[in-house]
């Protein structure tokens, strides 16, 4: 931006301007010409452009371009470099009478070239570059062939601060790691004394941004929204810039910064100059991404647990990292409330957790003292502290890059459950976590019904696998789904075959069936029990909904989705005063659910559901074989019943996984 100064030629003396690069001067060519001219001629520097009547004149032309007087005009004149000296450049008119070579006068503008610019990586290729058209840097553009800066969210681990918005710490970040923008400012220092700069950005921005320069002094950020350089003299200066905060239902992401140059004394804003960053989003990984590293709740109570997902994680190469806590939680936090996500900007990426907590103070927070250097750490707060809520990170996955409805989704799409209808018994993803995963914009979320549900959460009946399917169509994996029917089936199958008399749960402890209301019956017990089947048929009416759902939103044919056999049944919420309870009631694995599995590339750790055993082998075990193994997957069946289950509902809530980033660059994506 630019404020057009006007200049007025005089044949008595010479005018004198100060032309910053990116702008132009009006000059009044006409008013100071002699009686009887007819017309004139323009002759300037090399490193000035006029333009007058869409005509061009260079320093570095050999023609001249004659131009009539017959009524008032004004040239505008540029500058495409910056002078050295005071009045270096110059541009001469000269004025003829008809039919006369000689000129009759000439009037002399003495130019001084001041560049004031600001520059960042624009085209997001890891370079600092000016672009021809200034304005561009003004606006953030998507796509491949779009524009604009980015920037990193401070994730570092070091400190938390509890707060109602998102957590970030104060810790002083790696230099290295942020976002560059450069200030450049070139011209005489004579001619500069005269100006001040001004490096400035709106006050809610300001709150979501810090400005360092290379020593690590905070230049511009919270209660800092701007900064003046003086005195004015020739520099080079880069910043190093990172936000504070991703982007969220009353923050879009979007941050500019501006230098203003400003004539003494304080006046009108001479130039200004902008640049726009869009902060990085938060970006979460499906389950079929390859695993890096996984983290996993130690305790002597659960070692068997331990040691078959340490095995599991050996299998793929990946690292464990242990996490240890008060022994009452039993680490099952580590997955409802915490993703592993990550965020990038052309020349970095980082991992980090985000964590829902559900407690209150930082020392509750083992998962920061467990991270590999470089994993940050972030907390979004949630509302809702009540058990079995559908509103921490848990109740979230996501899908592997999709085509749905003529649209792609290349970093896939963010799967959330809720209620889909409000009630005063209905539960639901709380708003601010929900319009956080909107905001991001890069991974279209998509409302699943869960409500149903115990706990609340999708992948209770819902998984993607990675395959090995080489057909010109294939997606590259399957969605499993929990079924119902696919389990009475199974088992209508066996009785039929003979084997009715076969026990679920054989082999388990009375005592632990006991103490998580199960107890072992024979599959025609299990086929004759008409209020478990009535459960089983509404949870398979919920199932079918979400179905539907993922076939539209996922662009899903039928042959891209498995049903694994899982049976549930009806209860109270746990932990709830009966005075307290809905009226409905909710669903639950009546085994362990299947569905629950650890996806570590083609190796699969699935929860041992215990069923009836057929000629030494589990039918459930066999079947589940038989779906996912002809796939390239390899089934390992964990045994954590005993020491898991009764205590948790959950097999797999205290591991949770870092997975591999996309190839594809977020920015590159058109939301």
């Amino acid at each position: 931006m630019s404020n057009q100064s006007v200049v007025h030629l005089s044949l008595d003396d010479p005018a004198h301007g100060v032309c910053v690069l990116g702008t132009s001067l009006v000059v009044d060519v006409s008013g100071c010409a002699p009686m009887n001219c007819e017309s004139f001629t323009i002759t300037c520097s090399s490193r000035v452009l006029v333009v007058l009547n869409s005509k061009v004149t260079s320093g570095k032309d050999k023609g001249i371009i004659w131009h009539s007087i017959s009524d008032r005009r004004h040239a505008l004149v540029r500058m495409v470099l910056p002078s050295s000296e005071l009045d270096e450049d110059k541009v001469l008119v000269s004025y003829y009478r008809a039919n006369e070579e000689a000129p009759l006068a000439t009037a002399v503008l003495y130019l001084t070239g001041i560049e004031v610019s600001l520059q960042t990586d624009v085209y997001r290729d890891g370079q600092q570059e000016m672009p021809i058209n200034k304005q561009i840097k003004e606006k953030w553009v998507w796509g491949p062939s779009g524009w604009g800066a980015v920037l990193l969210v401070n994730c570092s681990p070091a400190d938390l601060r509890q707060e109602s918005k998102m957590v970030v710490s104060e810790g002083r970040p790696h230099i290295k790691d942020l976002s560059q923008m450069t200030l450049n400012v070139n011209g005489p220092n004579c001619a500069l004394k005269n100006y001040h700069l001004v490096l400035h950005t709106s006050a809610e921005e300001a709150e979501k941004t810090r400005v360092y320069w290379p020593q690590g002094e905070v230049v511009l950020g919270p209660d800092r929204s701007s900064y003046t350089f003086t005195p004015l003299e020739n520099l080079e200066e880069t910043f190093y810039v990172e936000a504070l905060e991703f982007p969220s239902a009353s923050f879009s992401g979007l941050i500019s910064f501006s230098i203003s140059l400003i004539e003494d004394p304080p006046g009108p804003v001479l130039y200004k100059d902008t640049v726009v960053f869009r902060v990085a989003p938060c970006i979460f990984t499906p389950s079929t991404q390859m695993p890096l590293e996984m983290y996993l709740y130690r305790d002597v109570k659960i070692q068997g647990f331990v040691d078959a997902v340490t095995a599991l994680s050996e299998k793929s190469d990946s690292q464990v990292a242990s996490v240890y806590e008060d022994f009452n939680r039993m680490g099952r936090w580590l997955q409802d409330e915490m993703a592993f996500c990550y965020t990038e900007t052309p020349n970095k990426m980082m991992s980090f957790v985000l964590d829902t907590p559900r407690t209150t103070t930082p020392d509750e927070f083992p998962m920061k003292y467990a991270l590999s250097p470089g994993v940050g750490y972030l907390i979004q707060n949630i509302t809702d502290h009540t058990v079995a809520s559908l509103d921490t990170i848990g109740n979230l996955m996501v899908s592997p890059p999709v085509k749905a409805q003529g649209k792609e989704y290349p970093l896939g799409r963010v799967l959330f459950g809720s209620s889909f209808y409000p009630s005063s018994e209905g539960r639901a993803m709380s708003k601010n976590l929900r319009d956080f995963l909107y905001a991001q914009q890069v991974q279209a979320p998509v409302e699943l019904f869960s409500d149903w549900l115990m706990t609340g959460h999708v992948d209770e009946f819902m998984c993607f696998v990675p395959v090995e399917d080489k057909s010109n169509d294939s997606k590259g994996f399957r969605l499993l789904l929990a079924s119902p029917c696919a389990c009475y089936n199974l088992f209508r199958e066996k009785q039929e075959e003979g084997f009715g008399g076969s026990v679920l749960f054989g082999g388990v402890n009375p005592d632990t069936l006991h103490a998580n209301g199960r107890e072992a019956k024979t599959i025609n017990q299990l086929l004759a029990d008409q209020t478990m089947r009535n459960q089983n048929n509404y949870v398979e009416k919920c199932i079918h909904l979400n179905r539907a759902i993922l076939k539209e939103k996922l662009g899903l044919q039928e042959e891209d989705i498995i049903d694994v056999p899982q049976l549930f049944c009806l209860e109270e919420l746990t932990n709830v005063p009966s005075d307290q309870q809905p009226c409905k009631l909710f669903a639950r694995p009546y085994f362990p659910d299947v569905l629950r599995m650890i996806v570590m590339g083609k190796d699969l750790g699935i929860p041992k559901p215990f069923g009836p055993q057929i000629k030494g082998t589990c039918c459930l075990e066999e079947k589940i074989c038989h779906l996912l193994e002809p796939l390239g997957l390899k089934c390992t069946f964990i045994d954590d019943f005993e020491c898991y289950l009764t205590c948790v509902g959950d097999p797999c809530a205290c591991t949770n996984i870092r997975r591999m980033p996309f190839a594809f660059k977020w920015w590159n994506m058109v939301p």
